[in-house]
């Protein structure tokens, strides 16, 4: 991360800590939209992906070359490329790495199938129900995102997604959830970010929203968690969580 992007994130970190506060006193916390991440919190699939890189490792000639994913969760493409150039070797071959590891992601996922996390379906009705705007803010390619959704009957529940092959600079830059917010009509001053990855906390704390994080791989240290609303072991515990600090508006807003 560079240094002036460090300096961007400590600035908005204190400006955010200051408004959390400002709400904090004046009483429940108004919230109009969740923006969610995709692998590793809505899909299962953050395991498959470390098990595809694995194979397209071994054909490079590395052992155990997927557990680079817990380096690199959150990373949109261009991040990775410019991680395993940087980490592995100058010339790495990114675009035959992704081709590979592309096609074996579907293999597995046509055999084996892509689990839905524990409470999503839960958290959308409930979403739904008392109605909230519904974001999406994914690294992944959107041919990938969109055929990923489908396929778990989750794609109709959304609002708007913004894809990580159509921003300028991914995770943790905040971006992609600010596009996310703007796309469905909310501030993110009104929004709550759900992630599992420390790359996407920064990105949407930075972005000004609050953050509820569900780790899968990677543990967040006591830096992430410091930039944290709530830590959940399950979108399950989430609408409690909502319900409980929260005042909730059903006026949709105008787009």
């Amino acid at each position: 991360m560079s240094e002036v992007l460090k300096q961007r994130i400590q600035e908005k970190k204190m400006n955010v800590n200051k408004k959390v506060q400002k709400i904090s006193e004046c009483g429940p916390v108004l919230v109009r939209g969740l923006v969610f991440d995709m692998d590793g919190l809505l899909l299962d699939s953050e395991k498959l992906v470390k098990r595809t890189w694995d194979y397209a490792g071994s054909l490079l000639g590395y052992e155990n070359f997927g557990d680079h994913i817990y380096n690199t969760v959150g990373f949109n493409l261009k991040r990775r490329t410019r991680y395993f150039r940087e980490n592995v070797r100058e010339d790495f071959p990114m675009d035959w790495f992704a081709d590979v590891t592309r096609k074996k992601y579907h293999e597995i996922a046509e055999e084996e199938g892509v689990d839905v996390k524990d409470g999503v379906m839960e958290l959308l009705e409930y979403a739904k129900g008392k109605g909230y705007r519904i974001g999406l803010a994914t690294s992944s390619r959107k041919i990938h995102a969109e055929q990923s959704l489908k396929s778990a009957g989750l794609f109709s529940y959304f609002d708007g997604m913004i894809f990580g092959d159509v921003v300028k600079e991914g995770k943790p830059s905040p971006e992609i959830y600010l596009r996310a917010c703007r796309q469905i009509g909310v501030e993110p001053s009104e929004a709550v970010a759900l992630e599992d990855a420390p790359s996407g906390v920064i990105s949407a704390h930075t972005a000004g929203m609050r953050v509820i994080v569900v780790p899968d791989l990677v543990e967040p240290s006591e830096e992430i968690l410091g930039l944290v609303w709530h830590r959940a072991d399950s979108l399950a515990e989430v609408p409690s969580m909502l319900e409980e600090e929260t005042a909730i508006t059903r006026q949709k807003p105008d787009l």
